[in-house]
């Protein structure tokens, strides 16, 4: 483990973080979108996205190491990484009763996208929160070490 391992690990998840508010935008720029893509020729409103974060795996040569029995294994974490952006197939769209609607069927409904704003909003307070605790993380590790740089001068 080096020591920039821990600023490593912060990097990652700030990376995870900003992709996971990219997404949420997207969503909330697209919440009124009837025409999100075709489907068989006919159009289909956008579809709710979310990512899907997973823990990294350490390298190989970590894993080595321990099993040979050369070091200890560490409980020190190897960050995130977003392994998958999805579609919400699980939600159903909204419908809307708007008969003046150029994509109203002929009852005078029109479906909606699936994404709930409310949701969409505390993700995204939540994300940002995560972003910001992370940069705290990040310039703590660096403080920390720029201290050890002065220490190592006197």
């Amino acid at each position: 483990m080096s020591i920039f391992h821990s600023m490593n690990t912060t990097a990652s998840a700030l990376t995870s973080q900003r992709l996971r508010m990219d997404v949420i935008s997207s969503n909330i720029a697209n919440v009124d979108t009837t025409r999100g893509k075709q489907v068989n020729g006919e159009w289909e409103p956008y579809r709710k996205k979310s990512i899907t974060l997973k823990e990294e795996q350490g390298q190989f040569s970590n894993f080595l190491n321990v099993a040979m029995g050369k070091t200890e294994r560490s409980g020190a974490g190897n960050g995130v990484k977003v392994t998958s952006i999805k579609e919400d197939n699980e939600t159903p769209f909204k419908l809307v009763f708007d008969p003046t609607h150029p994509d109203a069927n002929a009852d005078g409904y029109v479906q909606m996208s699936n994404v709930d704003l409310l949701k969409e909003m505390v993700d995204l307070i939540s994300a940002t929160r995560s972003y910001e605790a992370n940069i705290t993380v990040f310039n703590a590790n660096k403080s920390m070490l720029t201290k050890a740089l002065e220490i190592g001068k006197g």
